[in-house]
């Protein structure tokens, strides 16, 4: 990393010689290095972070001419989260930009001092990252999906494609911090429901029993599964989607790339314009803006995907009001 770029001291006492050596200023390219880091991303697949790749491009930003991205992708192994990010800090990464909760708390623990942007975390202000959203007041700021309030529409959907929904069950992940039995979201999302004469069944899962915590819900007389936000899911998503067709469980993801992998439904805030408008907060700190002052911003546009395969697999029949107001229909 070291012999890939000029840091900014370096640069300097370079210029403080230009005089002696007037065409070694040509040679001096500051590029700022821009840390990327997700749980769920893969290298041969950048999933979230694949539109905000392209805006930085369209911004100007050329991968080895004016610009650095170190890409630290876990592929669902979140134990090599902390090393990453130790290892950006330890090179002085310009900027990180993490996704989820868990990247982002990584991040968090590890500097103080470099801008961290993120673009899939729920509730920044609502975790203590950010002092407000008008004014984070930190090292970070970015977008939030506003995830934790979209639950209870996620299970409303899913009972409009099983009529006879009474009890659905709730994966989540054991390392995820934010969605746990217990919790206030998990009693929002029970209060949300229960209008529907729904109860929730919340089971905490790794990427080692996928499988029978999936059985365990089924036995349990779930008619459908709500799947959490979190990145080993990501990863996992289809061995998750499989999985649930095998238990007979219709599923509702939160990432469209889950329905793609065999899901049934998915339904959040644009990862895709989320991941695309991070890339001007990385823009604008690299210009010299300070994350403190930048606004957190919040998702303008919610997505519905579904997968028509899945449906026919399951024996459901897709309301028709639900297929027009899809932003997406995989056939």
């Amino acid at each position: 990393m070291q012999f890939d770029r000029l840091k900014r001291r370096d640069f300097v006492a370079l210029l403080g010689g230009a005089a002696m050596w007037p065409s070694m200023a040509s040679y001096a390219q500051v590029r700022p290095v821009v840390g990327l880091v997700s749980i769920g991303a893969t290298p041969a697949e950048p999933a979230n972070f694949g539109p905000f790749l392209a805006q930085m491009k369209e911004l100007g930003y050329v991968e080895g001419q004016n610009v650095v991205f170190d890409r630290r992708f876990a592929a669902g192994d979140d134990s090599l989260i902390d090393g990453f990010v130790a290892d950006l800090v330890r090179e002085r990464a310009d900027i990180i930009v993490a996704t989820g909760t868990r990247e982002l708390m990584a991040t968090k623990r590890a500097t103080s001092s470099i801008p961290i942007v993120t673009f899939a975390h729920p509730d920044p202000v609502g975790t203590g990252f950010a002092g407000s959203l008008s004014r984070p007041g930190s090292n970070v700021t970015g977008l939030t999906t506003m995830d934790l309030e979209l639950y209870g529409k996620r299970v409303e959907l899913l009972k409009q494609v099983v009529p006879t929904l009474d009890r659905v069950g709730v994966l989540v992940s054991t390392r995820q911090p934010i969605y746990k039995v217990g919790s206030s979201w998990a009693k929002k999302l029970e209060l949300d429901v229960r209008s529907l004469g729904i109860a929730v069944d919340i089971v905490e899962a790794d990427e080692n029993n996928l499988d029978s915590q999936l059985a365990t819900l089924a036995n349990g007389r779930a008619k459908g599964l709500v799947v959490t936000s979190d990145g080993v899911f990501v990863a996992k998503g289809r061995a998750i989607a499989e999985g649930a067709v095998k238990h007979r469980l219709p599923s509702i993801f939160v990432f469209r790339e889950q329905v793609r992998a065999g899901g049934l439904l998915a339904y959040a805030a644009s990862i895709a314009d989320l991941s695309r408008r991070a890339a001007f907060f990385v823009d604008r700190i690299l210009k010299g803006g300070k994350p403190a002052d930048l606004p957190i911003e919040q998702p303008t546009k919610f997505e519905l995907v579904i997968n028509l395969n899945t449906s026919k697999t399951l024996g459901l029949d897709m309301p028709p009001a639900l297929l027009a107001a899809a932003d997406e229909v995989i056939e």
